[in-house]
């Protein structure tokens, strides 16, 4: 084994074992157990404490009790433990800039990947959702249909993929088709429509949901047309919908535009169907026996 390879064992090692918080005896500050033996509840002096506030490296003082444990018992070299005590601190702040990039986009928070439940009694092409959750049409700045009747989880799966696209830095907005023709057209009351309309076009991933839901009038027929060809072969578009795209021309005002804005997006998005029962059945709230 390598120098370098031993070394970055020891610091996988250090960052894999488990740390666990406990309170104090007393009730005072708490104490943290490592491989069941106690560890002394605040090892790092005063000034120390200082000079990372100072720093503004502070959040650190949560881990670094255990940290230091983790080294003495792995007998950590000291660039090893700096580069552990440093990693937790990037890990901190990309999760801190993540969650605040995903409140600024718009996607739920609990409607991830992680909380799909794959036993539901849905079918959608596994393969090409494989796909879509890898970004690489968003990165060709392609775009996604998500279709199927009421419940069956569209806007759970493209809120899904606004999170992944969040976590790899990419500008995210999402929000319901309704919503944001309402906002577009009170855009016109102050002149700042161009403005909106500038900022949508330029996120990497605009994700509208509930598409056609209700018929567009005129204002958000023209607006759904700007938005398209500005958005056309340079930033990605989900949109989720119960109806089709064919559906869709029949709903909009002026004809022509919406056979050109209908065109222009799905000549350039993928198309995922998902049929079968609700998911949102399985999300009732069970009952309890008195």
């Amino acid at each position: 084994m390598t120098a370098s390879s031993a070394q970055a064992a020891r610091i996988r090692a250090a960052q894999d074992m488990t740390l666990a918080a406990l309170p104090a005896p007393d009730g005072g500050r708490p104490s943290c157990w490592l491989a069941g033996s106690r560890v002394l509840a605040d090892p790092v002096s005063p000034d120390l404490k200082r000079h990372l506030r100072t720093l503004k490296l502070g959040q650190l003082l949560a881990t670094l009790p255990g940290r230091l444990a983790l080294a003495r018992q792995n007998k950590l070299p000291h660039a090893d433990f700096l580069e552990l005590l440093l990693s937790d601190e990037v890990t901190r702040r990309e999760n801190g800039s993540a969650a605040r990039r995903a409140r600024a986009a718009g996607p739920g928070p609990d409607m991830r990947t992680g909380t799909w439940d794959p036993t539901a009694a849905v079918r959608y092409d596994q393969q090409l959702w494989n796909e879509l959750v890898s970004l690489r049409f968003a990165e060709a700045a392609h775009g996604a249909l998500i279709l199927g009747p009421v419940g069956v989880g569209k806007t759970h799966l493209a809120t899904a993929l606004g999170h992944i696209a969040v976590r790899r830095r990419l500008t995210v907005h999402m929000a319901r088709a309704g919503h944001l023709f309402k906002r577009l057209k009170a855009a016109r009351l102050d002149n700042s429509t161009e403005a909106e309309h500038r900022r949508l076009a330029a996120v990497n991933l605009l994700i509208i949901d509930d598409f056609a839901l209700t018929p567009l009038d005129e204002t958000a027929t023209s607006d759904f047309y700007e938005l398209t060809v500005a958005r056309h072969r340079t930033g990605a578009t989900v949109v989720t919908s119960n109806r089709t795209p064919d559906e869709w021309l029949g709903l909009m005002h002026d004809q022509l535009l919406a056979q050109s804005a209908v065109d222009r997006l799905t000549s350039t998005c993928h198309e995922l169907v998902i049929e079968g029962d609700s998911y949102r059945k399985r999300q009732r709230p069970s009952r309890h026996p008195a």
